[in-house]
């Protein structure tokens, strides 16, 4: 009955055995100094003008989270895609009915201004 485990007990020994011993290498290889340069922040080989800790206005995000519901809303429509034959016109009118929310929140957030930049 135990002889089933003994290649995955193998298998984590193993995988824990390879993932200590990547750390004990990556710390003996390590450069010992350091540099200004390397210590800067490097951000698309400009130079930076201020901290990272800088406050965002609430646009900025709002903004984002928009972008990540309709983009995760749109996710949706593949899966729907792949088996459109097996739905017929049943899953036709659903993906409408989707959309049509889709756009109507769309439509509500470009008329309360959330999708302007200034």
């Amino acid at each position: 009955m135990l002889d089933a485990y003994i290649p995955i007990l193998l298998f984590v020994v193993v995988a824990i055995g390879f993932a200590i011993s990547a750390l004990v290498f990556a710390w003996l290889v390590r450069p010992e100094k350091y540099n200004r340069v390397k210590l800067e922040p490097y951000e698309c080989g400009i130079e930076a003008t201020s901290d990272a800790r800088d406050r965002y206005s609430i646009r900025y995000y709002l903004i984002a989270m928009l972008f990540v519901i309709f983009d995760v809303e749109t996710v949706f429509m593949f899966p729907w895609a792949v088996i459109m034959g097996k739905l017929a016109l049943f899953g036709l009118i659903e993906m409408v009915v989707f959309l049509f929310i889709l756009v109507v929140g769309y439509f509500y957030a470009w008329k309360q201004g959330a999708l302007e930049w200034a």
